[in-house]
């Protein structure tokens, strides 16, 4: 199974998501720039426990434009940090939430998920969707979320990995540029890394059929709005963009790449 690392760094993911491909991911996922946007926040919001009846303090990490942190303290009631390493991201999102009648239940962060800026034993609850596959160094993401989370709490998080059969060199080599991903884990990877910090693990799902799915979509949403791209970001951005989500809808379909979903509590 591939375990190359890439040589990108925080500096390249902010600069993708500071300027023209930021957007063009909000154009394919809506503004929670997940897969399966708002219906997948309430499928992990309720794996995680998630209830208006309870005060629930929840560290959402790689937190983008502040779109599901939104949808929990809106739908939830969820009092929310959002935690993001880029600047321009951080900003929007606290545009974005600026007036509205849940604006007191959300704070936002600048800063690195591998040395957050939070006190040890301080969640209810630490979540991650489809964003950690941008960070490096995995098992000290993994402690530093254990580090956070009280005693009793839960880790929930959603994310890209490798799949069940290996890409070869040159394909997995391009898919991993193409997002700028340092490194992706496998299903089973988490599980063992999320084991390790002491944590008890509860669910490791395979989500893999459902993002060839949605991989789908995006690729037809992308060839759909070709001229409003173009007269936006050029013909180069949205050449590349097809190549690009091309080759990673042909991956997940081979089972190249998968998504996976994992659940663990904290004794």
């Amino acid at each position: 199974m591939n375990k190359k690392k890439y040589d990108f760094s925080v500096w390249d993911v902010s600069q993708v998501y500071a300027g023209p491909g930021g957007k063009l991911w909000e154009l394919l996922m809506g503004e929670q720039i997940h897969v399966g946007g708002a219906e997948q926040t309430d499928v992990l919001a309720k794996k995680v426990g998630l209830d208006k009846e309870k005060d629930i303090y929840l560290l959402d990490i790689c937190s983008a434009l502040g779109g599901p942190a939104r949808h929990l303290a809106e739908n939830y009631g969820t009092r929310i940090v959002g935690l993001d390493i880029t600047p321009e991201m951080i900003e929007e999102a606290k545009e974005r939430t600026k007036g509205k009648h849940y604006e007191d239940k959300i704070e936002y962060r600048l800063g690195s998920a591998l040395d957050i800026p939070a006190h040890a034993n301080t969640f209810d609850v630490v979540w991650g969707q489809d964003a950690w596959c941008y960070i490096r160094d995995k098992p000290r993401l993994i402690k530093e979320a254990n580090r956070v989370l009280k005693s009793g709490g839960v880790l929930g998080f959603a994310d890209w990995i490798w799949g069940s059969i290996e890409a070869p060199d040159s394909d997995a080599d391009y898919l991993m540029e193409f997002m700028v991903f340092p490194d992706m884990q496998t299903l089973d990877g988490y599980g063992k890394l999320i084991e390790e910090v002491g944590l008890i693990l509860i669910e490791n799902d395979d989500l893999g059929d459902d993002f060839a799915n949605h991989m789908d979509g995006y690729i037809s949403i992308l060839q759909k709005n070709k001229q409003n791209i173009i007269a936006g970001f050029g013909e180069e951005l949205y050449v590349e963009a097809e190549k690009g989500v091309l080759a990673w809808q042909k991956a997940v379909h081979n089972k190249w790449v998968s998504r996976g979903m994992w659940i663990a509590k904290k004794p």
